[in-house]
């Protein structure tokens, strides 16, 4: 029971990854298992398993009411309740026709869906387009506070990193399609450090740690380095903390620019939404 992040910029196969593991997309190699078993086509495994889409598709004569009847019958554990009551928290009406609403309206769909399904296994890919911050905010509350009641795993695809940095609790990074970090969050927290001084002293303080980024300004040197090193006393270096979204940006970059070279599962060869 986590809440994990799934994060990587465009095309690098968060979306295709998630297709893999609920069943919509073949791999390509390997072999993939949730709850212990093969999940496409399989209704024991996915009824325990929630996906969110970024792009949702509804029928024409969907109302919002018809979107919460089904996803009644598809996951036993769904809170009609709790259902209802996001309703009325992201001010949608029941009778509205689905292909009416607005973007954001029909990300809320989305939110609500997933959270009220309290599946076992719920995947959110970009569930936040369209939501202004107060209904992003409201999302995240509602995520937290209803995870903590009723403890599940979570799979959260973002670009948003600042903005749930304090709700997730493991983090997994791809960029072209392989996985560049798999770790706790709160340790990727503390792994890297911002230097900035005179040239030569950077310079000698990083010499030999791994570096994630570095900048020239003028005389000095801005140099962001992994580890935790010990901070000289007495010296014109200044340290800054690096964020988590700080960190997931540099350590892709430092891996090179973006293009497409076999992204995880089914998509090779093509781009995919996120």
């Amino acid at each position: 029971n986590t809440i994990h992040a799934l994060l990587g910029r465009n095309g690098a196969g968060k979306t295709t990854l998630m297709q893999v593991l609920t069943g919509q997309e073949f791999e390509t190699s390997g072999t993939v298992e949730v709850f212990g078993a093969a999940p496409r086509e399989n209704a024991a495994v996915l009824s325990r398993v929630c996906f969110v889409k970024e792009s949702q598709r509804y029928p024409d004569n969907f109302r919002v009411t018809h979107a919460l009847r089904a996803a009644r019958l598809l996951f036993p554990n769904w809170d009609a309740a709790f259902a209802a009551q996001l309703v009325e928290e992201f001010a949608l009406r029941e009778k509205q026709l689905i292909k009416r609403l607005s973007r954001g309206q029909l990300s809320a769909v989305g939110v609500i869906i997933g959270l009220a399904s309290r599946a076992p296994l719920t995947f959110f890919d970009e569930p936040y387009l369209g939501l202004d911050a107060v209904a992003r905010q409201l999302f995240y509350d509602r995520l937290l506070t209803d995870y903590s009641e009723h403890p599940r795993t979570v799979v959260l695809s973002t670009h948003l990193i600042d903005e749930v940095s304090d709700l997730i609790e493991h983090v997994v990074l791809i960029d072209k399609g392989k996985i560049l970090l798999d770790e706790d969050a709160e340790a990727l927290r503390d792994r890297a450090v911002t230097v900035t001084g005179p040239g030569s002293a950077v310079e000698q303080f990083v010499a030999g740690r791994p570096e994630l980024h570095r900048e020239q300004l003028g005389g000095f040197l801005r140099v962001t380095v992994t580890g935790a090193p010990a901070r000289p006393v007495g010296t014109d270096l200044e340290f800054e903390p690096v964020s988590l979204q700080q960190f997931v940006v540099r350590t892709t970059q430092s891996h090179g620019p973006q293009h497409n070279d076999g992204p995880v599962g089914a998509g090779a060869g093509r781009r995919e939404s996120s």
